[in-house]
């Protein structure tokens, strides 16, 4: 029996802290050998788990239908069901992510800045794993996959603790992981996968320090909250997408209309979905009966503001909540701006600092947007679902960070290093 089959009968807090120590005390040993784990053993173990994940299409699909069975009938919105559902093209897509992991350059060694002082040392820095990471994560199953490729690419023993609405689709998963891991000869419990749904778990595993160097959250505003709240040990994370498209007056419209109608309904679960469309006055009567238009088959509920009423008066008028609403739904917000500076102070007031982008035809305005917009990701003349790890040439991302210390926008392999200095001498010491 696979040790990630889910337990549901522990008998309290003492038995759950008893499980979870354990796990992070495995995790901690594995940390330990991964650190010297050469790129060719770690890049064999991502081969063998992509293979195992191919091979085992019909046992994933058949857990995902159970979770979704259930999920359904627990009264799951549209947007968790899109974001809990295992298909083919998912799972493509979850291969091809660990493949593209497996292909990039291992960080982990790399020695940056080396330099000769006037004492004789060398003195550089150099990167090192983070250690022991724990990732909580809501409905996603493709984050277990995701989280377990780059934590062990970079080095990192990893706990992760996944959404009971896939505990089915997890454990098959962390089934494919375990086999892949041991078949390139490194422990299966340098990815360890939290089996029980109990939230004493997530309380304990927040607040381990002597075992977890890093928690990440992925999922709701209220699970994240209170991990940030609760935790003993540093957080990577982010709040809200609520992600901004502004089209200046010297915007080509024709860009702005595709940007503006992929950004919104390409997916609409997602963290860097479109929930507020900013139209600079000039060109908003022209451009607002146009995305009317191609908004309408995909059922996009308009609320604007009294200005963009004058162009489509049957919309709904925005409320001040619209304006800091991630809807996680076919609805935007739409307010109509006097130029540059009153986009930008929009976004400042109710922006979540994650990605927001300009449509324009000024190198100017451009460069005033990229330099002004304090947002993880900002983005010129292009749709915000690009705010992705995969799209960004990092294979993969573990989560998308609005911090502004270690990490910020998508997080790759990089971000889940540190660096040490590093002192390179012959005999010398100090007068």
């Amino acid at each position: 029996m696979s040790p990630y089959n889910m337990i549901d009968n522990m008998s309290g807090n003492a038995d759950i802290d008893a499980y979870m120590n354990t796990l992070g005390a495995q995790a901690r040993r594995s940390s330990t050998h991964l650190r010297g784990a050469g790129a060719g053993a770690k890049n064999a173990a991502l081969v063998a788990i992509a293979a195992q994940l191919d091979a085992a299409r019909v046992t994933l699909i058949e857990a995902n239908v159970r979770d979704l069975e259930r999920a359904r009938a627990n009264g799951l919105d549209d947007a968790m069901l899109d974001r809990l559902t295992l298909n083919d093209t998912r799972i493509d897509a979850m291969i091809e992510g660990v493949t593209q992991v497996a292909n990039l350059s291992d960080p982990v060694g790399e020695i940056d800045g080396l330099r000769t002082l006037p004492s004789g040392i060398q003195v550089g820095q150099m990167r090192v794993p983070i250690g022991v990471i724990g990732i909580i994560y809501e409905s996603r199953p493709n984050v277990t996959v995701e989280a377990a490729s780059l934590c062990l690419k970079a080095g990192n023993a990893c706990i992760l603790r996944g959404g009971s609405e896939a505990r089915n689709s997890n454990a098959a998963l962390a089934d494919c992981i375990a086999k892949g891991l041991t078949q390139a000869d490194i422990s299966e419990m340098a990815v360890q996968v939290v089996a029980t749904t109990e939230r004493a778990a997530v309380g304990r595993l927040i607040t381990m320090p002597e075992y977890v160097d890093v928690i990440i959250p992925r999922g709701g505003k209220s699970l994240i909250e209170r991990v940030s709240q609760e935790a003993r040990v540093p957080v990577i994370k982010h709040l809200d997408g609520v992600c901004h498209v502004y089209v200046d007056a010297s915007a080509d419209l024709d860009k702005a209309l595709a940007i503006a109608l992929n950004a919104k309904t390409q997916r609409y679960g997602t963290c860097n979905t479109l929930e507020t469309l900013l139209l600079d006055a000039p060109i908003a009567s022209e451009l607002l009966p146009r995305l009317a238009e191609a908004y309408a088959p995909h059922q996009v509920e308009l609320r604007g503001c009294e200005r963009a009423r004058e162009a489509l008066p049957d919309i709904t008028l925005a409320s001040e909540e619209d304006w800091q609403a991630e809807y996680l739904a076919p609805i935007l917000a739409i307010r109509v701006v006097d130029g540059i500076d009153a986009a930008m102070a929009h976004i400042e007031c109710y922006g979540s600092q994650h990605t927001d982008a300009i449509v324009t035809e000024s190198y100017t305005l451009a460069r005033r947007f990229l330099a002004e917009v304090d947002s993880s990701s900002v983005m010129v003349n292009a749709s915000t679902r690009f705010a992705d790890g995969f799209e960004y040439g990092l294979g993969a991302e573990i989560g998308i960070s609005t911090n502004k210390l270690h990490a910020r926008g998508p997080v790759g392999l990089e971000g889940l290093t540190t660096r040490k200095y590093v002192v390179l001498g012959d005999g010398h010491v100090r007068s």
